[in-house]
């Protein structure tokens, strides 16, 4: 196992349909199969077909996932609470006030306000997609990420 990578690894965003489900993904390819990753939303959310298309440019799936919320979870312990967006920080501190959990905020933009031509809008969910996989690897030590077109 790396060092202070930790066993389970919980990723939060506002809707669950496009920050957190990216890093889940990204997370399952990036880290050992030995770490559980999951992701979820403070609220309900529909899944977002750009995220889709991003993650198949990196051989990803949601497959049939579905958003779901912090409530929906089976499991509600984590080693590693990572938050996307403020209202999702807010709302793991909340949560894990009176537990052992380390809570860390990694503010991503939100590519669901951007406007303009499907390239544009692909542009902006492939800098989300780019963001979330540096900082996986910077924070997990791990080998930098290469990009799908390299």
């Amino acid at each position: 196992m790396l060092a202070g990578l930790p066993h389970s690894i919980l990723f939060v965003c506002g809707m669950n349909a496009v920050r957190s489900p990216m890093a889940e993904q990204l997370a399952r390819r990036l880290l050992p199969a030995t770490t559980f990753v999951a992701s979820a939303g403070v609220r309900s959310g529909e899944r977002d077909p750009f995220v889709d298309a991003v993650l198949a440019e990196e051989g990803l799936t949601l497959g049939e996932r579905q958003p779901r919320t912090l409530d929906e979870l089976e499991d509600d312990y984590f080693d590693l609470i990572v938050t996307l967006a403020p209202e999702a920080h807010h709302a793991a501190l909340e949560l894990t006030r009176s537990l052992a959990v380390e809570v860390e905020y990694w503010p991503m933009p939100d590519p669901t306000d951007t406007g303009g031509t499907r390239e544009h809008i692909m542009a902006a969910y492939r800098d989300v997609r780019e963001r979330l996989k540096a900082r996986i690897s910077r924070r997990f030590s791990l080998p930098e990420a290469k990009n799908a077109t390299d």
